[in-house]
């Protein structure tokens, strides 16, 4: 099978955000999508198992998923995208609003805000599936979304939380033993803490070794 096939894709970033037990989670990510043109319609996304913002997803129901522009500021995806939740609040550092559903939800840097209920969950792995109804809708801004290819041309990674990345070799990198999050260098400074889950780099092991 030449892997090669599917990374022709291509994918949206969004920031999808809720709130549980009175604070706010979110996280970027590219596993949205319409799946029907039903009425209300469909979207599915997914989120690993280790997502903080996943844990309060299952807990609150509801979701607010806006769509970051192609011009988003570096500092909305250095946050949302390779920062844990259960570290910082990541919405202290931003104006934000709330949807009907008491979702937190970014304006600026956003193209677009959908609202979501969470009807189903389904189990894949290490992963969760919630298949959502859209509750409301908004467009915020003109142009085009931000995708991970746009992203990529300039110089920068998929966050490590987004559910779809480029899959890299068994033996690359090196992982954390505490989330799973994989660093592909060769060498990990020491000061180095893991951008999930904040474990120090002793907590890293070479893959090759593990």
């Amino acid at each position: 099978m030449n892997n090669a096939a599917y990374k022709k894709l291509d994918y949206s970033l969004a920031l999808i955000s809720t709130a549980a037990d009175g604070k706010n989670f979110g996280c970027i990510i590219n596993s949205l999508h319409q799946v029907s043109s039903s009425r209300p319609p469909k979207f599915t996304l997914s989120l690993n198992n280790d997502s903080a913002t996943g844990a309060a997803l299952k807990q609150s129901g509801v979701a607010a998923v806006t769509l970051l522009a192609q011009d988003a500021d570096e500092k909305i995806v250095n946050e949302f995208g390779y920062k844990s939740g259960r570290a910082i609040d990541k919405f202290a550092s931003f104006p934000f609003e709330t949807d009907a559903n008491g979702c937190p939800f970014l304006k600026d840097g956003m193209v677009s805000r959908l609202s979501l209920r969470v009807t189903e969950t389904v189990a894949i792995g290490s992963y969760t599936l919630f298949i959502c109804d859209l509750t409301d809708a908004e467009v915020l801004a003109d142009g085009d979304c931000l995708t991970v290819k746009a992203l990529e041309s300039r110089g920068k990674d998929a966050p490590p939380a987004a559910p779809v990345y480029h899959e890299v070799g068994p033996d690359a990198g090196w992982k954390c033993t505490v989330c799973g999050y994989v660093r592909l260098d060769e060498t990990i400074p020491d000061d180095y803490v893991c951008p999930i889950c904040r474990a120090p780099r002793s907590k890293f092991v070479k893959r090759s070794e593990a």
